[in-house]
C-alpha cells in the first residue's frame, strides 16, 4: 500500500484541540464577523437611505442585485484562485477589497455612487464566504467539524444583530454612512492581523508542495501537543488526483447539485426575506425606530439557529439538521404570512422567532458545514465556488421577485417562494446528499 508523502489530512484530524485550532478560527473569524456585518448591513442602509430621499424606491433592487452581482462574480473567481494560489493569498485579498470598498461607500455622494461601491463590496464578500469555510473545513478534525464551522458560521450571522443595534442606535440620529465607516475600518485592522494565518498544509500537499507541506505539519503538531506523544495517524491511500471536469461527472456532480441548490435556496431565505424585515415593516406601518426595533429581536434568533445547528449537526448528522430545519422553515412560515406586524406584535415576533432559528439553522450547515465538505482538496474550493455562484446568482433575482410579490400578494407571497425552494432542497439533500459526520475529508471525497 503506499501512502501519502506527507498525510496532512490524517495528521491533522488525530491532533487534540489546542491553542492552535483556536488562533486559526479567530484568524479566519474575525474576518468572517465583517463579511456578515457587510452583507447584513443593507438592511437597516435600505430603510434609511429611501426615508431620508437619497434614494429612490427604484433605486434599491439595483442596489441590493449589483452586491450579489459583484458577490457572484468574487465567488467563482475565488474559487479557482483559491485552489491554484493558495487559501492565504485568496483570503487576504478579498479581505482588503471590501474593507476598501466599505470606507469608499461611507462617503457616496449619490445613489449610484453607493451602488458601484455596493458591488465592489460584493467581489470581496462572495470571495470570502467560499475560501473562510474552506479554509477551516481543512484544519479542524472529523469529530468536532460541525461545531467548529457551525460557530464560524454564528460569527458570521453574528453580522446581524451587530447590524440591527448599531442601525438602531445610530441610523436615527446620525444616518447610514457611520455603519459603513465601521465596517471599513474593522475589516482592515483584521486584514493587517491576518498575516499570520497559515497556509493549508492539505492545499500543500495537493499542490505536490510536500517539503513545505511537511515543515508546516511539523510546526502545526508542536504546537498543538505541547511536546506530548501523538496517535498515530491513521494511514490513507492516496486519492486520484481530480481536475475542473471531474465536477461534472458523477458522484461528484450529484453533489455539486444539491450544494447549487441548497444554496440558492438558503440566499434566497436570507436575502429575498430576512434582509428585507425592516422594510416588510415600514410597508405594514411601523416607524423606522420601530421597524428596526423589531429587527434586532428577531436578530436574536438567528444566533440561536447558528448555536442550535452547531449541537445538532453533530449530533444527528448534517442531512437530518438541514431535513428537520427545512420542514420547520415551511410550518412557521405559513403561520407568519398569516399575521400583520401591526396587529399582533407578540404573536409576530414568537412566530417570526422560530421562523429565523430555523431559517439560521439551515445557514450554518449549508454555508459553514455541509458544503465544503462536499469536496476533495484539490478542487474544494472550485466546487464551492460554483455552489456559491449559483446560490449568489439566484439572489440577483430575488430582490426584484420580492418586490413584486409584495407589491401583488404581500407577505404571504414571499412566503409560497420560500416554500417551493424549501421542497426541493428537502428532496435533493434526502435523495442525494451524503453525510460527512465524524468522518475525515478524504474518507469523505473518497466515498459516496
Amino acid at each position: 500500500m503506499t501512502t501519502s508523502a506527507v498525510n496532512a489530512g490524517a495528521r491533522l484530524d488525530r491532533l487534540p484541540i489546542s491553542s492552535f485550532h483556536y488562533r486559526i478560527f479567530w484568524l479566519v473569524g474575525a474576518g468572517m464577523f465583517f463579511d456578515g456585518y457587510d452583507l447584513y448591513v443593507a438592511g437597516g442602509v435600505i430603510a434609511s437611505v429611501v426615508q431620508s430621499k437619497f434614494a429612490l424606491p427604484l433605486q434599491i433592487p439595483q442596489f441590493v442585485s449589483l452586491t450579489f452581482v459583484g458577490m457572484t462574480i468574487g465567488a467563482l473567481v475565488t474559487g479557482f484562485v483559491g485552489d491554484k494560489m493558495g487559501r492565504r493569498f485568496t483570503y487576504q485579498i478579498n479581505l482588503l477589497i471590501f474593507g476598501l470598498a466599505s470606507l469608499a461607500a461611507a462617503f457616496a455622494q449619490d445613489m449610484n455612487q453607493l451602488i458601484i461601491c455596493r458591488f465592489i463590496q460584493g467581489l470581496g464578500l462572495g470571495a470570502e464566504i467560499v475560501v473562510g469555510y474552506s479554509t477551516l473545513t481543512e484544519f479542524v478534525p472529523p469529530k468536532s467539524r460541525g461545531r467548529w464551522l457551525s460557530f464560524m458560521a454564528f460569527l458570521v450571522v453574528a453580522g446581524f444583530p451587530a447590524t440591527a443595534i448599531l442601525g438602531y442606535l445610530i441610523i436615527p440620529s446620525f444616518g447610514w454612512r457611520p455603519m459603513f465607516i465601521i465596517a471599513g475600518v474593522g475589516s482592515l485592522v483584521v486584514w493587517y492581523l491576518r498575516k499570520n494565518l497559515p497556509e493549508s498544509p492539505r492545499w500543500l500537499e495537493s499542490q505536490g508542495r510536500a517539503a513545505e507541506a511537511e515543515a508546516l505539519m511539523t510546526a502545526i503538531e508542536k504546537e498543538s501537543s505541547g511536546g506530548a506523544a501523538l496517535p498515530p495517524p491513521a494511514i490513507t491511500v492516496p486519492a486520484t488526483q481530480l481536475t475542473a471536469v471531474d465536477m461534472f461527472k458523477p458522484p461528484i456532480l450529484q453533489r455539486l447539485l444539491v450544494g447549487c441548490w441548497v444554496l440558492i435556496t438558503i440566499n434566497t431565505l436570507i436575502f429575498g426575506f430576512v434582509i428585507f424585515l425592516p422594510n416588510f415593516f415600514l410597508r405594514q406601518g411601523l416607524t423606522i425606530t420601530n421597524s428596526l426595533g423589531y429587527t434586532v429581536v428577531l436578530s436574536i434568533a438567528s444566533l440561536v439557529g447558528c448555536a442550535v445547528g452547531a449541537y445538532t449537526s453533530d449530533a444527528i448528522g448534517r442531512r437530518w439538521s438541514i431535513i428537520g430545519a427545512s420542514v420547520v422553515t415551511i410550518v412557521t412560515g405559513y403561520i407568519y404570512a398569516r399575521f400583520n406586524a401591526t396587529s399582533d406584535p407578540t404573536l409576530v415576533l414568537s412566530v417570526g422567532f422560530a421562523l429565523i432559528v430555523a431559517i439560521y439553522v439551515q445557514t450554518a450547515i449549508l454555508f459553514g458545514v455541509y458544503t465544503p465538505e462536499l469536496f476533495p482538496t484539490e478542487i474544494r474550493l472550485r466546487a464551492n465556488g460554483i455552489c456559491n455562484t449559483f446560490g449568489r446568482g439566484a439572489t440577483v433575482a430575488s430582490p426584484f421577485i420580492v418586490t413584486a410579490l409584495m407589491a401583488s400578494y404581500q407577505l404571504p407571497g414571499v412566503v409560497w417562494l420560500m416554500t417551493g425552494l424549501v421542497l426541493v432542497q428537502i428532496v435533493a439533500v434526502y435523495l442525494w446528499g451524503v453525510e460527512p459526520r465524524n468522518r475525515g475529508l478524504e474518507d469523505v471525497a473518497a466515498k459516496s
